[in-house]
């Protein structure tokens, strides 16, 4: 924070440019067609060497004009927006989280904040902001989002719940007086300022005893289940019911078994079993939250808390996106949500929590919607990519994330009811578009 402040920012924007940079390549690179477009690739041709200056951020496009007949007329314009646009917003973003503070609850404003949470949260943003923008990239080019994005980018926001708990939003956590710790407080509540976790709107120290670590194997069972939930998820399979269940069922074990991706995410799975238990152990060797104001953010209580809350909120998410692909693909009868959009939504959920995923899930179609319309009466199109606008409405709800939780804080109190009435609307989805196709039907019946 002793570094004037035009420094950082101008850091900062040197940092997204470089970012951007980076981002095209990947864009370019890991795409189902990869294209050696980015400067950074290899020469497209042996008469068209790369030249040095090729390689300055936003302003080496320029000089690439030249590959235009290779490539098509104005194709350095996107990736040399892209790379300006990133550096202006990471720039943005630590104003906006840094300096601002926007991002905590009123009372934690600076110059109360702690500046190791402010830069290790802006840090976890910005990361994935990147991940997101490359995902969105792919997505709009070719409809569909690559693992080689989403996984690292999960294990990393796992990673980072462990290592610093403090990265998940910051929110105002309700405890609720018992017998034992009679309050004063008005509407019989104490408020605590902690990271989100799995519970949150209520206080961390008001765990169920069965989702704690050591001793209780409930916590340890869910963080497992969580996890083989993802690792199952990865796996390539292929279910068709044409022939009967007895005959998908075969097929997707015989591919399953010749696959050898699936001995990779075996491998991903035990290793990541290891690394649930050993944390489940070392963090049951502590006390547990039973200070009135809470633990450091950095004990080891916190530390299993980041873990789960990671794993739920990966688990919720794509399972979720899962339900409604499976959903509207087996009444449309065709494939209605692409399975990158479960991955994606899997890693901002281990990054942000399970809450934050559902509100951006129910914003998402907003964006979409607005697209659709537009590409629908400019191109006549009727499938769009997904991903941009979970990302969209991601960027949303973190930016406005204190205005989000306060105004959602009180529906997530019902607890146990939340998974209740989400299932619920997944059966008035299924309903709804019975109902839409019996009408389609109806109104255009097939010829004969």
């Amino acid at each position: 924070m002793s570094i004037p402040l035009p420094v950082r920012l101008g850091g900062c924007f040197l940092l997204g440019v470089l970012g951007g940079s980076l981002a095209n390549w990947a864009i370019y690179r890991w795409a189902w067609n990869s294209r050696p477009i980015s400067p950074w690739s290899a020469a497209p041709e042996p008469g068209l060497p790369r030249r040095w200056t090729d390689r300055i951020p936003v302003l080496g496009w320029w000089g690439l004009r030249r590959e235009s007949p290779l490539w098509g007329p104005g194709f350095w314009i996107r990736p040399m927006l892209l790379e300006l646009l990133a550096g202006l917003g990471i720039a943005w973003l630590y104003w906006w989280e840094v300096v601002g503070a926007r991002l905590l609850p009123p009372p934690e404003a600076v110059p109360n904040a702690p500046p190791d949470l402010l830069h290790i949260q802006f840090l976890a943003h910005a990361i994935l902001c990147w991940l997101m923008l490359v995902a969105s990239m792919i997505d709009l080019d070719e409809r569909l989002i690559p693992d080689r994005i989403t996984v690292p980018g999960t294990l990393l926001g796992l990673l980072l719940a462990v290592a610093y708990p403090a990265v998940f939003p910051r929110v105002m956590d309700v405890q609720i007086p018992t017998v034992q710790q009679p309050t004063p407080a008005p509407n019989s509540l104490l408020l605590h300022r902690s990271p989100l976790q799995v519970t949150s709107p209520y206080w961390a120290g008001q765990w169920p005893q069965w989702l704690r670590p050591y001793p209780n194997l409930g916590g340890l069972l869910l963080a497992l289940g969580c996890w083989w939930l993802w690792s199952v998820a990865l796996m390539p399979r292929t279910w068709y019911t044409r022939h009967g269940l007895r005959r998908a069922i075969g097929l997707c074990w015989a591919r399953l078994w010749r696959h050898p991706a699936t001995y990779r995410i075996l491998i991903l799975g035990a290793l990541g079993t290891l690394a649930i238990l050993a944390v489940w152990l070392w963090t049951g060797q502590g006390p547990w939250i039973d200070l009135p104001a809470g633990a450091h953010p950095s004990s080891p209580a916190f530390r299993w808390i980041g873990l789960i809350s990671s794993l739920v909120g990966l688990a919720a998410a794509g399972l979720l996106v899962w339900s409604v692909r499976i959903i509207a693909s087996n009444v449309l009868r065709k494939e209605a949500m692409g399975f990158g959009d479960v991955t994606l939504l899997a890693m901002i959920g281990a990054f942000l929590g399970w809450q934050p995923c559902l509100i951006i899930f129910l914003v998402a179609p907003f964006f979409g919607l607005i697209f659709g319309l537009f590409r629908f009466l400019t191109r006549s199109e009727r499938e769009i990519p997904y991903g941009p606008f979970l990302c969209l409405a991601t960027l949303l709800v973190l930016v406005h994330w204190q205005t989000v939780w306060s105004k959602a804080q009180s529906y997530f109190l019902l607890g146990w009811w939340i998974p209740a009435i989400v299932a619920v609307c997944l059966a008035l989805l299924a309903g709804m578009l019975m109902v839409m196709q019996m009408a389609k039907y109806l109104s255009f019946p097939p010829r004969r």
